[in-house]
């Protein structure tokens, strides 16, 4: 699995809008909604979830990014959302640095796409060219060609 297969075109935010923690959620659990991979009557109660979950453990694993993420009865196949921040959200990042780039995940509860995604996810998230240059990226063209071209070469 490639980090493309799950971030969807029509699931990229380059400017969030929300400046805190659960209203970034929210705001990535609604582009999935309007994307239309999580369901409508789904919306409240995953965003619920993903905020539960990250009162019991930060996901902001360092480096400016966060990889909030659950599991859930509403999706058959892995999805996620990016969103990237001009000013940084606060995380409770491990390294007590804001976030500025997030990657919202939900699963489904059955099978081991949770772990492949996370994989493809946190694998390309190591490689610090990646980041800087999601950072950086103003447009949804501008992330979706830097998504397609980690797929196409994971290394770089």
């Amino acid at each position: 699995m490639k980090i493309a297969d799950v971030i969807y075109a029509k699931a990229i935010i380059p400017r969030l809008k929300a400046v805190k923690r659960d209203d970034v959620i929210r705001e990535l659990v609604d582009i999935l909604d309007k994307a239309g991979k999580i369901g409508k009557n789904n919306t409240a109660e995953i965003a619920k979830a993903v905020i539960k979950r990250e009162n019991e453990a930060s996901t902001g694993i360092g480096k400016g990014v966060a990889v909030p993420h659950i599991k859930h009865k509403a999706v058959k196949k892995a999805v996620a959302a990016i969103g990237i921040s001009a000013t940084g959200i606060d995380f409770s990042a491990l390294d007590k640095q804001p976030v500025y780039t997030v990657i919202l995940l939900i699963s489904p509860t059955e099978g081991d796409q949770h772990l492949q995604a996370m994989e493809a996810i946190f694998g390309q998230l190591q490689n610090d060219n990646f980041r800087k240059f999601l950072k950086q990226s103003e447009t949804v063209d501008q992330i979706k060609e830097l998504l397609t071209e980690a797929g196409q070469n994971p290394s770089w």
